[in-house]
């Protein structure tokens, strides 16, 4: 498999690499099944995190004993040096494994101060001097946030959402980390499931050779998906061309990044969360948004007094209360058929 430099971390990482937030959703002998299939066709990249529930300890039951041929990142929101440590240290002991290549800290809303002795950045710091953590990056929805993590030579790579409905802002985050020889992971790179012609993603991926995207992946159909991709190498077409043009056209405006700009709201609605629900509904274990609570944050979009400022402020152009408004019709069409799925 073509694996790419991740930037000055210096590991070389497949092109395709295996997002592990999905197999939450799956039993630990499937998880471990598809796992392991992945590392055998030749995928030696593997992405989770501390909060994706029992994914770190699917990846560990599956791949502890060829831990030396695979590289795996993981990433804690703790925004305090002690729960950083306790993270870090449940990472290792959930993965079978005495180091992480690559930490990364999950969606900061503001960037880690490295000279903080009490903060995050000290924890990843002193866990990296006495080697349980390889190297230190960074994952986020905010541009600004981003920009940032960039220029403070701080970070080694940076994950950020990436698609072929990115917008020339999120172009420029692609060249500003080769620039900065900063390695970038691209998240989301079916749009959260708002896109569905995966050879149209591969190829656009393509393009960019200092991108490495992470494909959640939960099924088997979804791995031979890759695979079968992977071995053919599609390029752009125009076929192909044509396929992200529509799309562009019609799905632009529905791609909500959750970066929280839109944020306070006059009518206290949970916009990052509520603006990607259908996504989060089918990417990711939707029971938890099957509960009384969430039901109730949903519906606090009919709340919503139309003042506009979430459109406003959104970098990304959405209009915000309209895609709300979808958002809540699609999750109450799903809560009608699964709310009482155990």
């Amino acid at each position: 498999m073509e694996k790419v430099r991740l930037g000055r971390t210096e590991l070389y990482v497949t092109k395709t690499a295996f997002g592990a937030l999905p197999i939450q959703r799956i039993s630990k002998a499937d998880a471990v099944k598809l796992v392991r299939r992945a590392y055998e066709a030749g995928i030696n990249y593997f992405d989770t995190a501390n909060m994706y529930t029992d994914s770190e300890e699917k990846l560990g039951a599956a791949l502890h004993d060829v831990r030396q041929n695979v590289i795996i990142s993981t990433k804690s929101g703790g925004t305090d040096k002690k729960t950083v440590l306790a993270h870090i240290e449940e990472s290792l002991r959930r993965m079978q494994t005495d180091y992480i290549d690559l930490f990364q800290f999950h969606n900061p809303a503001v960037l880690p101060d490295p000279n903080d002795p009490d903060g995050p950045y000290a924890a990843a710091l002193e866990m990296q001097q006495k080697g349980y953590i390889r190297h230190i990056g960074i994952t986020n929805h905010r541009l600004h946030v981003a920009r940032e993590s960039i220029e403070s030579g701080a970070f080694e790579t940076l994950q950020f959402p990436f698609c072929y409905l990115a917008s020339d802002q999120d172009y420029d985050l692609v060249e500003r980390c080769r620039q900065a020889d900063m390695g970038f992971i691209a998240m989301k790179g079916l749009s959260g499931g708002l896109l569905n012609n995966a050879e149209a993603c591969y190829a656009f991926m393509r393009q960019y050779d200092n991108v490495v995207p992470i494909w959640g992946i939960q099924h088997e159909w979804e791995l031979d998906q890759w695979l079968e991709l992977t071995e053919r190498d599609p390029g752009m077409t125009p076929e192909l061309e044509e396929v992200i043009r529509k799309d562009r056209q019609e799905l632009a405006g529905e791609f909500c990044r959750s970066c929280g700009y839109c944020l306070p709201c006059a009518a206290g609605i949970d916009i990052p969360q509520a603006a990607r629900m259908s996504a989060l509904l089918r990417r990711s274990p939707y029971q938890p948004y099957m509960s009384d609570e969430w039901h109730a944050k949903m519906h606090k979009i009919e709340e919503c007094v139309h003042c506009d400022a979430c459109k406003s402020r959104c970098p990304y152009g959405l209009d915000t209360p309209a895609l709300l408004q979808r958002m809540l019709a699609d999750y109450d069409a799903f809560y009608a058929v699964h709310h009482n799925d155990k």
